[in-house]
């Protein structure tokens, strides 16, 4: 039978046995040949705790190292820093000889310790050089299917997370190995046959959380029972595409994870970072028989005629650890400690398993931490693991150099197995023939559908053509039918017409002899107008003439006679005249009115034979279409066919590319799938934190409610014993005269008492300094004025002489034996005394007290912050203001007592007692508890309702440098944990400081002297500038200016890098710098 994987190990001096099927290897340590991964039975130290069943193995000879599975071990020093250099008294503890690979730590001048490592680079060192020597070997592990470790440890602020995680969006050289070997992984990685898949982790106070899925918090651990490999299933998995898109992850991982100011570094991991990065490739047999042994023949395995693919499963793990630290240099307060603790515990978790390692201690404590348990393979198992260590130039830091390189030490006798693992990939060989079977089956199904369908569709569509064929053939004829019915019916009335206008025709001629008779008439008529007129002129030459007769009547009696007759006659003639007049007068108006009717019945029958001519040739029009339609019916017929081949192609072509189109969609609704999957799990996980928190606020509020209903009962047992008081005050008054003489002998015993009160306080008298600044705050939580090496008040010495820190020891031993032997009850009680002096002092020790972790929670339990608001509200000395601000600065480290303080109005007391003196270092200590207060988020709204702010801002008047460095601190706390807030999604909006004018202030101080109070004012106006909801008040004001000129000139490189980021990310600051 076939195995069912194929591991292969590399390690010279060992041969696994072959009657067993577990792979065994052991490594050689610094000491002796012991193993150095340890079973979980002490009998077989040899046996391996992390084994895969099945599998085979065999040795591989490394002409380049005797130990190939040696961690190894590469040390960078880090360049001096612009403190560093502008430092008189720097000493330079570090030489380095990287010819030799080798490093010498200064103890002094005469004396120091030569230590040897893989690799040796100096502070000049690139980033590229760095990552060739270092990670690209174990990245070329990776590709060739072997498990790899890139980490990097190192004191805080020496660039561990330079080394590993720097984008480098600015300067491609400065990229970090993270993205250059993601770069040549990708690169070497083929899309179609291989995965990249990466998970970004952080371990936060020993929780897993999720850096690209921050709501995931809690991530548990498991371990696999069968082959021991440990793995983090709850983590979001990202398959990466390309460069850009990983990046794109690493600015979001970044983003969400947690980081503080501090002494140290500005932007200080306060977390574990682990980059997950899974790698799966397939392997040819080409490059099978290349990786395998040259013993061995490592053949094709064929099945059914199919080669079963081998792949290559290999993990790379890249940490950037958090930096060791001690309080006393990185000035962590409140809960930057606790981070600190787990931070420091951890790191001190992982020394342990590296030392049981290189002492072959049978038993190494990986499960003493989250992060030893997920780095149990990098160290003493079977991955290739490349340690950089970072250490700093200063001799200031020479313990933590040290510590630092005799862990890279330690870590260089460590071996691991270095494993090879393939496996017949069974899977994907039955996942692709059954693919290829379903693709088949369904194309087979899909081309018989398809015929089938096309089958019926061209028989449908053959069958409809040839109805709408049959039917366009009955429609024509019967058209043509009525066509020719109306063409015969259009002819018999051609005919019809034709004889009508013949028949008009013989009418209309008729008519015209008429008009011919009647215009002759007419002219006769005119003739005997003619005729008439001339007979009138004769007429008148008659009557003429009679009346020339007339004269000559005697001579002529003859003539007269004849003319009376003609004259008779005459009257005759013009009586039938006058008749023949009337008679032509009705006969011409008779003929007017017949020519007339003749003339409209003329041009009627001239409109008739027109219209009748336009319908022969409407007819005639209509016969030429019908005959053209015909014509056209036969085109479109054959156009018909050719239209319906390429319309069968083309729905061809459409089904093909649907059916693809449906792969795709089931390919997206299996992601989908997926999807809702996860969203379903991180909803469910929602749901039980939310029970969970449910059920916490629950308990709390019963505990509150049976504290509240035993508060009731024990003030209902005091009332009936004040009941039982008042009866028995008449009895007493009876037995007072008794009791006077008991009186008096308490008298005697008070007298002694208060003499020896009297005595205590003169210790405590001489105990307390005398400087009124004593009792301030002696943690360095505050950075500038522990960079000039002072406390919070007056100078009184460096902080770094050994006469101060003998004399600080001394005064806290004193004050402490005080503490015990007298109490802390009646130490507070002092607090009220009416003697000024006496109150003075007891307030000096409580303020030193209060500088102690220890204390602050036994001062606040008895009520001493009560008492020391009392003063603040009633106390008129400015020694007693001064003192006990100091002490509310001391418990205002604490976010706890931060949330007493609000809760009683303490914010509101320190600003009324900034108002109410000019004391330059009462204001000091004002100042320094506000801006403590400042540095907790979810006491900004009622700070700045209490008027702190304000208050802060009205300080400045004093015109001290102290105070004005306090105020910036305060700015830049408030504005760094807003913007923190605001990046976490938890607050939105316009910052709280712009409405107090802080905004104004911190432009206006941007270029003072003091170089910390600069420093701070730069980081507040950097992180005010990073609220895209700040931003108009920037363009308005003018710090978009102040923003360029601190990415430029700042003596801060963090703070550099963070104006240019501000500047790249938010476009409207890049159009003003543009501008200007």
């Amino acid at each position: 039978m076939l195995n069912n994987s194929s591991t292969r190990y590399e390690k010279q001096h060992f041969t696994p046995p072959s009657s067993s099927r577990t792979v065994v290897g052991a490594g050689a340590s610094a000491g002796g040949g012991a193993a150095s991964v340890r079973s979980k039975t002490p009998s077989s130290s040899a046996s391996r705790r992390s084994v895969t069943p099945n599998s085979r193995s065999h040795a591989r000879h490394n002409d380049e190292d005797s130990e190939p599975g040696r961690v190894r071990v590469a040390v960078r020093l880090r360049p001096k820093t612009t403190e560093e250099l502008s430092d008189a008294d720097f000493f330079d503890c570090v030489e380095l000889q990287p010819e030799l690979k080798r490093l010498k730590l200064k103890k002094n001048n005469w004396s120091s310790d030569s230590h040897r490592f893989d690799e040796v680079f100096t502070a000049s060192a690139s980033q590229k050089r760095v990552y060739e020597a270092v990670a690209k070997p174990v990245v070329e592990g990776v590709l060739n299917g072997y498990n790899g470790t890139i980490m990097a440890y190192g004191q805080t602020g020496t660039g561990k997370t330079y080394t590993l995680g720097k984008l480098g969006t600015d300067d491609a050289s400065e990229r970090g190995i993270m993205v250059r070997a993601l770069e040549d992984i990708i690169a070497s990685a083929s899309p179609a046959s291989d995965s990249v898949e990466i998970s970004y982790l952080q371990i936060y106070m020993e929780s897993v959380q999720d850096l690209l899925a921050p709501e995931k918090v809690n991530i548990p651990i498991v371990e696999d029972p069968k082959n021991g490999e440990v793995s983090v299933p709850g983590a979001a998995i990202v398959k990466i595409q390309n460069v850009d898109h990983f990046l794109h992850l690493l600015q979001i991982g970044e983003a969400n994870r947690h980081a503080a100011n501090t002494k140290m570094n500005t932007e200080s991991s306060r977390s574990h970072a682990i980059l997950m990065v899974s790698v799966r490739r397939s392997v040819d047999d080409k490059e099978e028989n290349n990786t395998s042994s040259p013993g061995k023949d490592y053949k094709s395995v064929f099945v059914g005629g199919h080669v079963i693919p081998t792949v290559r499963k290999s993990k790379l793990l890249i940490v950037d650890l958090a930096g060791s630290e001690r309080l006393d240099k990185s000035g962590s307060e409140g809960h930057l400690v606790e981070e600190t603790k787990f931070i420091n515990l951890s790191l001190s978790s992982l020394g342990k398993c590296i030392n049981a390692l290189a002492e072959n201690s049978p038993h190494i404590p990986t499960r003493d931490s989250k992060l030893t348990r997920l780095l149990r393979d990098s160290f003493g198992g079977s991955a290739r693991t490349s340690l950089i260590v970072t250490i700093g130039p200063s001799s200031r830091h020479h313990t933590e150099t040290a510590s630092t390189i005799m862990f890279g030490q330690r870590a260089m006798k460590v071996v691991n197995f270095v494993k090879l693992k393939e496996e017949f990939d069974y899977e994907s060989l039955c996942r692709k023939l059954e693919n290829q079977i379903d693709i088949l089956t369904e194309e087979i199904d899909r081309q018989q559908k398809s015929r089938a369908d096309n089958t019926i569709r061209l028989e449908s569509n053959l069958r409809e053509c040839q109805n709408s064929f049959e039917e366009a053939e009955k429609a024509l004829l019967a058209r043509c039918e009525l066509l020719e019915k109306d063409k015969s019916r259009l002819e018999s009335e051609i005919k019809d017409i034709l004889k009508e206008l013949n028949c008009q025709k013989d009418h209309n001629d008729l008519v015209c002899q008429e008009v011919e008779s009647l215009q002759r008439s007419l002219k006769r008529c005119e003739l005997l107008e003619k005729e008439k007129v001339h007979l009138e002129s004769e007429m008148k030459d008659v009557l003429e003439e009679l009346d020339f007769q007339k004269n000559q009547n005697n001579l002529m009696h003859d003539d007269i006679t004849r003319l009376e007759l003609g004259l008779e006659h005459n009257k005759q003639y013009q009586v039938e005249t006058s008749t023949y007049q009337k008679v032509l007068a009705d006969t011409t108006q008779m003929y007017e009115k017949k020519i007339a009717e003749l003339m409209s019945h003329l041009d009627n029958e001239r409109e008739r034979s027109s219209s009748v001519e336009e319908q022969l040739d409407s007819m005639k029009n209509l016969l030429s279409d019908h005959q053209k339609s015909m014509e056209q019916h036969q085109v479109e017929r054959s156009t018909y066919q050719k239209a319906l081949a390429e319309t069968t192609q083309m729905y061809e072509k459409k089904i093909t590319e649907l059916v693809i189109q449906v792969e795709d969609g089931h390919a997206q609704c299996v992601g989908l799938k997926e999807q809702v999957i996860s969203l379903k799990k991180a909803s469910s996980n929602h749901r039980s934190s939310l029970q969970i928190q449910g059920q916490e606020e629950i308990g709390a509020l019963r505990m509150e409610l049976q504290q509240m209903s035993q508060l009731h009962e024990a003030a209902l047992d005091e009332l009936q014993l004040v009941k039982k008081e008042q009866k028995n005050l008449s009895s007493e008054k009876a037995r007072l005269s008794d009791e006077l003489h008991t009186v008096r002998e308490a008298l005697s015993l008070e007298e002694k008492r208060r003499k020896a009160v009297e005595k205590e306080l003169s210790n405590i008298k001489n105990a307390v300094p005398e400087s009124e600044d004593d009792y301030e705050d002696k943690r360095p939580s505050m950075k500038e004025n522990n960079a000039r090496g002072t406390t919070i008040g007056t100078p009184l010495g460096l902080h770094n002489s050994n006469k101060s820190r003998e004399s600080n020891s001394f005064q806290r031993t004193t004050i402490a034996k005080i503490c015990e032997e007298v109490g802390l009850q009646k130490i507070l009680a002092l607090l009220q005394s009416a003697d000024l002096d006496v109150q003075t002092h007891a307030v000096k020790v409580v303020a030193n007290l209060a500088a102690e972790d220890i204390n602050q929670e036994k001062i606040v339990q008895e009520g001493g912050l009560d008492a020391l608001l009392i003063l603040l509200r009633t106390s008129q000395n400015t020694t007693v203001l001064r003192v006990a601000s100091g002490a509310i600065a001391n418990l205002a480290m604490n976010e706890l007592n931060q949330g007493l303080i609000m809760s009683k109005g303490g914010a509101a007391l320190l600003a009324h007692t900034a108002s109410k003196t000019d004391d330059p270092q009462t204001l000091r200590m004002v100042a320094g508890a506000i801006a403590n207060l400042c540095g907790n988020e979810k006491l900004h709204l009622l700070l700045t309702e209490q008027g702190g702010i304000r208050a802060l801002l009205g300080m400045v008047r004093s015109g001290n440098h102290d105070v004005i460095a306090q105020v910036a601190r305060g700015m830049a706390n408030f504005a760094k944990c807003e913007s923190r807030a605001i990046t976490q999604g938890h607050k939105k909006g316009r910052s709280l400081l712009m409405d107090d004018g802080v905004l104004s202030w911190l432009l206006a101080n941007s270029n003072t002297a003091s170089i910390s109070t600069r420093r701070h004012i730069e980081l507040a106006l950097c992180h005010l500038a990073q609220n895209e909801d700040n931003t108009r008040d920037f363009v308005t004001s003018g710090g978009v200016k102040q923003v360029a000129r601190i990415s430029v000139e700042s003596s801060r490189e963090d703070i550099r890098n963070l104006a240019k980021k501000i500047l790249r990310l938010n476009r409207t600051f890049q159009a003003e710098v543009q501008n200007e």
